[in-house]
């Protein structure tokens, strides 16, 4: 089975593509065998998202993470799709959380379904991660664990809103760091433990994945703003009609310019369909657009930062491109 397109990340080294590959598409097979089950409809109901695609963009990070040790060795790919499994069950829960009608360009499982067939399709997925992990020793049950937890922390966060005296921006990035940066932190760690790399090596990678992961979601919000087209896969101005509050709509309501007031106005809800394409150019040309892309530019100087003390070796020029990437996809 060939493996799933991947991020436009420039590999350079042949050797590092060849590896990517054929660890990708072992994580393909592996990860499709894992949800199948006795009963037809769960396994049809947990490959629904499997089948939709995907960019394996975590899959990827183990398996980058594990050149810095034996890339070869045998838990590396089952911690991959124990990370990628972790990631799809969030998505069916998200999906009802959000009552989103299409995830990857296809009806979305509680869409096609219902609620509950989601959540429990999820919950299936979970265990199912869980089983394999229990192969892979406790250690990584207990990172998993504390993943898990963050998970779920920053969903929790991000449902009830700052507490009364902080600040939005700061409860903003760490929901950020919590939901997307703690998985993302953990692909690089699994990687690298699994490879059994030197413990600083483990460290870096893990600190670097998180801040990856982190700018990556910036950069999805600065995408969702001044994206021209669809291209991108998201409709420009999703998150503005949905009323969804990120980096740049925040940056906005914080000034206190007179000349900002229109867009507060636009800004403070849901937008209507119609106020849209106003709110849309109005933010384009306001500073928060570039405020919100220098704190995109601090996540990925933190990446890199944390990437320039491994050892010089192909993976590693690989993870800087992937900053350079999140930075240039962000437009």
């Amino acid at each position: 089975m060939a493996a799933p397109p991947v991020v436009d990340l420039p590999l350079v080294d042949e050797r590092l593509a060849a590896d990517l590959a054929n660890g990708l598409a072992a994580v393909e097979k592996q990860l499709r065998a894992s949800v199948e089950s006795e009963d037809s409809f769960v396994t049809e109901a947990s490959r629904h998202l499997i089948e939709a695609g995907g960019k394996r963009f975590r899959a990827m990070l183990v398996l980058l993470a594990a050149q810095f040790g034996n890339p070869d060795a045998p838990g590396v790919v089952p911690g991959a799709v124990v990370i990628e499994l972790t990631h799809l069950a969030t998505l069916y829960h998200d999906d009802v959380m959000d009552e989103a009608p299409v995830r990857r360009g296809s009806p979305s499982a509680n869409a096609r379904w219902d609620n509950t067939v989601a959540i429990l399709t999820g919950d299936y997925l979970f265990a199912q991660a869980s089983e394999i992990l229990s192969d892979l020793g406790p250690e990584l049950i207990r990172i998993q664990a504390q993943t898990f937890s963050r998970l779920v922390r920053g969903q929790i966060r991000e449902t009830i809103g700052p507490s009364e005296g902080v600040d939005p921006i700061t409860h903003y990035i760490q929901v950020l760091a919590d939901k997307t940066g703690s998985l993302i932190a953990t692909s690089g760690r699994f990687g690298a433990l699994l490879a059994d790399a030197p413990t600083e090596v483990t460290t870096r990678l893990t600190d670097a994945c998180e801040a990856i992961g982190v700018a990556w979601q910036l950069g999805d919000d600065l995408i969702d703003v001044a994206a021209p087209t669809a291209d991108s896969g998201k409709t420009p101005g999703t998150d503005l009609r949905e009323g969804v509050q990120t980096l740049p709509v925040l940056y906005a309501l914080a000034s206190d310019r007179p000349e900002d007031a229109r867009l507060r106005a636009l800004l403070s809800g849901p937008v209507a369909e119609e106020d849209v394409d106003e709110a849309l150019e109005l933010l384009r040309a306001n500073r928060a657009m570039a405020e919100a892309r220098d704190e995109l530019l601090r996540w990925t100087d933190k990446a890199k930062k944390a990437l320039a003390g491994l050892p010089d070796i192909p993976a590693r020029e690989a993870l800087i491109g992937l900053c350079d990437y999140v930075v240039e996809r962000s437009g």
